[in-house]
């Protein structure tokens, strides 16, 4: 069996593939890799003009190929001005692209079906991926390792549009409970259509995930280690339904997937899906904070906040997790009775809002879950004010991977003479957004929110992109290039730690190295937790 560390690195080239896919093989298919290798280099004004592209989500989708090492991103942030080149590794890399063409179909065809079930349709054509992923899809393995180890990777990338949403729809379908963890099954005990499902297992089987004996199934510890991170699959797949819209994004409609009301259901992502993968990422991520709100409720009562906010509460776990800490932990806990903890889930998803209350209700928690937008803190004091009589500056405000994922607004004041300091590929409905532009941004943000946590602090968990190069240097060690994918796509901007750092700091807002923490703790740390306080 493989070690743990190297099957956590074949999950991260799983997430690389599910995103990986769909930007290259439609990239392929509209000539821009032919036309790379033809001029060694383009700038992506360039190619925009040449391709007819959207420049916002063509600068993410290239930025996703340097993120694997198959291109070289140079940001000239003080022209902005962005090229890409070619290397050493791009012939080969581009020379393979085509195989991706049955996996993106896959992605495409699912569409018409059910987001949580294995129908006929589409399962036939998963299967017919089985069988070739079984042969390799042709690839003859190079002697030469540089050329093999591109050759494995591309496999890793199908493998991961196989495994990736099938492993989520197992986990959110009740395939991973410990019952099924920890005995043998059959096909038929657990799907109604068994042959179906049979061939599913037969594949996991082929990775190693199951032992099999007389149609009996039962995990093996690589099929464990898998089923027990099911959730960390969950928040990529969950924009499956937009990276299927690939080619739209590129080259057509930018705005395909963004034609709703404001309280309509999302086109984009499968929020269901993102709710319950986020929440079990969170975990490893909720003990960093214990220590803060420990710390803060065993204060003298008059010092403490009345409650919490966790604006984008998501599905309530963080919510529920920190009043767990107070009532065990803390001297509030011991008084909750004389002083009672206000606690506030807010979320601009309605699906996420009756997720929250149901989580929160089943849990026994009293809570106040409303409508809020992350963008007007100011409406957001108005209503609790008005109608709970909560002063919004009395409570601790807290979020986790929140703040990237704010409505765009165009700055209203520019700051003179910014030069970003980012890498990142920004857009919003497919025009490019300066690097600039989305420093002044999020400076113009933090400054709504300020007023409003002068006292306590804002508590964040926050996302983070890391550089192209890093990302390439370090496959199979980061999730970094999905999270890039998925949000520029969508219209959200993870930023650098360093220049959030940098901007809190001119909204001032610092934040305390007694608290800061990054994940992992190295220079690809691409997740960290911060108290900004003015």
């Amino acid at each position: 069996m493989k070690t743990k560390s190297e099957l956590r690195g074949i999950l991260f080239r799983h997430l690389d593939g599910i995103v990986t896919i769909p930007a290259a093989y439609s990239l392929h298919k509209k000539g821009v890799l032919d036309y790379m290798l033809q001029q060694q280099k383009a700038s992506l004004q360039e190619l925009t003009t040449k391709f007819n592209a959207n420049e916002g989500y063509l600068n993410v989708a290239l930025r996703v190929l340097a993120s694997q090492g198959w291109l070289v991103q140079h940001v000239d942030n003080q022209k902005d001005e962005i090229t890409f080149a070619v290397n050493d590794k791009s012939e080969t890399a581009f020379s393979l692209i085509p195989i991706y063409k049955d996996a993106f179909s896959l992605m495409q065809f699912s569409e018409h079906f059910h987001p949580r079930k294995f129908e006929v349709e589409p399962f036939e054509i998963l299967n017919q991926l089985f069988s070739k992923y079984k042969s390799n899809f042709g690839i003859q393995f190079s002697d030469d390792a540089k050329i093999r180890a591109i050759q494995e990777q591309v496999l890793y990338h199908i493998e991961g549009v196989l495994v990736g949403p099938t492993i989520v729809m197992l986990g959110m379908t009740g395939m991973f409970h410990k019952y099924f963890m920890e005995t043998s099954f059959r096909p038929e005990e657990f799907h109604k259509n068994p042959e179906c499902f049979k061939e599913i297992l037969d594949f996991l089987s082929h990775l190693d995930w199951f032992t099999k004996k007389n149609d009996n199934y039962q995990f093996t510890e690589t099929g464990l280690f898998y089923a027990k991170r099911a959730a960390a699959y969950g928040v990529t797949v969950s924009y499956i339904p937009t990276l299927r819209k690939m080619d739209d994004l590129l080259f057509g409609n930018p705005s395909i997937l963004r034609n709703i009301g404001e309280h309509e259901e999302e086109l984009h992502v499968d929020r269901k899906m993102n709710v319950w993968g986020s929440g079990g990422a969170h975990a490893e991520y909720f003990k960093i904070v214990d220590q803060i709100i420990i710390e803060l409720f065993n204060r003298p009562i008059a010092e403490q906040p009345i409650g919490i906010l966790d604006m984008g509460c998501g599905n309530g776990a963080f919510l529920e997790h920190m009043f767990d800490v107070i009532e065990r932990q803390t001297a509030r806990g011991r008084m909750l009775d004389e002083h009672p903890l206000f606690l506030v889930g807010v979320d601009y998803n309605e699906a996420a809002i009756k997720v929250t209350r149901a989580n929160l209700i089943k849990a026994d928690i009293w809570a106040k879950v409303i409508w809020g937008d992350i963008g007007r803190p100011q409406l957001l004091a108005e209503t609790l004010q008005e109608d709970y009589k909560i002063d919004l500056k009395e409570l601790l405000n807290v979020r986790t991977f929140l703040d990237h994922n704010r409505i765009w607004e165009t700055p209203t004041t520019k700051t003179p003479n910014r030069i970003s300091s980012s890498t990142g590929a920004f857009a919003h409905r497919g025009q490019r957004i300066s690097n600039a532009d989305v420093e002044d941004n999020l400076l113009e943000h933090l400054k709504k929110w300020s007023p409003f946590v002068d006292k306590f602090g804002l508590l964040l968990i926050e996302l983070h992109t890391i550089a192209p190069e890093l990302k390439a240097n370090n496959l199979g060690r980061t999730a970094a290039t999905a999270y890039d994918a998925t949000h520029g796509f969508s219209d959200q901007y993870i930023v650098e730690i360093e220049v959030l750092h940098k901007i809190a700091a001119e909204a001032g807002l610092f934040s305390d190295e007694n608290v800061f923490t990054k994940f992992p703790n190295s220079d690809i740390a691409t997740v960290s937790v911060n108290l900004l306080k003015g």
